[in-house]
């Protein structure tokens, strides 16, 4: 159930991940030499031990168990699983090959993507505020692409696997960190096998690279899992609203890391079209803080 107030222990919660996820381009660009494929897989491995200690912690053990016993949640999870798998490669090539302001550009469109969701496939309605924002988001994605001569692919493919996993995700009848342990479970199989094609081939990094290379590839699982099990934690502590503010934090520490550390071109399309988005998302935030204040007032 989500909560009616906010927790400052929730508030912790949540703003540690936004911020974890703010880093990580840093972390991502430091295995940029090697292939984005190789980099998801030991994302799904070393998550395993990580989110399995979790919930032997948690005593939550039983719940994966049923999980892994009913068909239709399988089936589910393997819908979540592939999107999120998706989701990652997308951003760690991004990053890797210069692209982290469209990634920045995608996790900004993905709340408004969330909301056009919503109306086209569970029939919500949108007020004046969210229909203006979409029109803005969409405007601003016309600008980059009559500009550069290309759909921006990496903003969109991030805004749609990640928009998609969300709407899918909310559907699975089974608790955040044990629905994150099962979607790692499914990609498990296809990571080894992916890995052992790469020893075999002799050009896997983690037997064959340096041991700079095996740390990173080893951190991998506590940059993707613990995020994210922290986050699990902190939203249910916390106002849909708090959140909806919060989840800026992530896409606008990206968004100076591509400047300001990367030195990625801000050229004059990307002024245009940013602020736009940032407009939306004030429009789009402001709806969202008025609805509280209308129930509480009916």
């Amino acid at each position: 159930m989500q909560a009616n107030e906010d927790s400052p222990r929730g508030f912790v919660l949540a703003t540690t991940a936004y911020l974890m996820w703010g880093v990580l381009p840093l972390y991502m660009k430091a295995l940029a030499h090697i292939p984005p494929a190789e980099v998801v897989a030991h994302r799904v491995l070393w998550s395993i031990p990580i989110a399995g200690l979790v919930l032997w912690a948690t005593r939550r053990t039983s719940d994966l168990k049923l999980a892994l016993r009913n068909p239709r949640m399988l089936g589910m999870a393997m819908i979540t699983a592939a999107l999120i798998s998706v989701n990652w490669g997308i951003y760690v090539w991004s990053i890797a090959a210069g692209h982290a302001l469209d990634a920045a550009l995608g996790y900004y469109i993905n709340p408004l993507f969330s909301v056009f969701l919503g109306a086209v496939l569970l029939g919500e309605r949108l007020n004046r505020l969210q229909l203006v924002a979409i029109a803005l988001a969409a405007a601003a994605v016309l600008i980059l692409t009559f500009a550069s001569g290309q759909v921006p692919v990496v903003a969109l493919g991030l805004t749609a696997s990640w928009g998609a996993y969300a709407f899918f995700k909310k559907a699975l009848p089974i608790g955040p960190n044990q629905g994150f342990l099962l979607e790692v479970l499914i990609l498990l199989a296809p990571a080894l096998a992916y890995l052992g094609w790469l020893a075999m081939q002799g050009e896997g990094h983690f037997i064959g690279g340096t041991m700079r290379d095996v740390w990173l590839l080893l951190g991998c699982g506590a940059v993707t899992a613990v995020p994210l099990l922290i986050y699990a934690n902190g939203a249910k502590l916390l106002r849909l609203s708090t959140i909806g503010i919060l989840q800026y934090i992530a896409p606008t520490m990206i968004f100076l890391t591509a400047v300001l550390i990367f030195g990625e071109e801000f050229d004059m399309a990307r002024r245009v079209a940013f602020p736009m988005i940032w407009l939306a998302l004030v429009l789009y935030t402001g709806s969202m803080l008025r609805r509280p204040k209308r129930r509480k007032a009916a």
